[in-house]
């Protein structure tokens, strides 16, 4: 089966790399130096959380809709 998911990429400011999010699937988080081996790393940690759900019975998460991001601007 041939799913996609859309990932969060964040800069790390500090230490420089990338952390990376999967919004449909709660607690996948993987992080790179690179982009390219930031996204490799996600690609990993998707099978790897798809596989942990197919064998627990639970039903793998798909995502229905593309998550749109928008930044709202606060006054503090």
């Amino acid at each position: 089966m041939k799913l996609e998911y859309t990932v969060v990429l964040e800069p790390d400011q500090e230490e420089g790399g990338y952390t990376v999010t999967v919004p449909v699937l709660p607690g996948c988080i993987s992080q790179g130096d690179t982009l390219e081996e930031t996204l490799e790393n996600i690609k990993e940690a998707i099978e790897l959380y798809l596989d942990s759900c197919r064998k627990a019975g639970e039903e793998i998460p798909v995502e229905k809709t593309t998550p749109q991001l928008e930044k709202i601007e606060v006054i503090i």
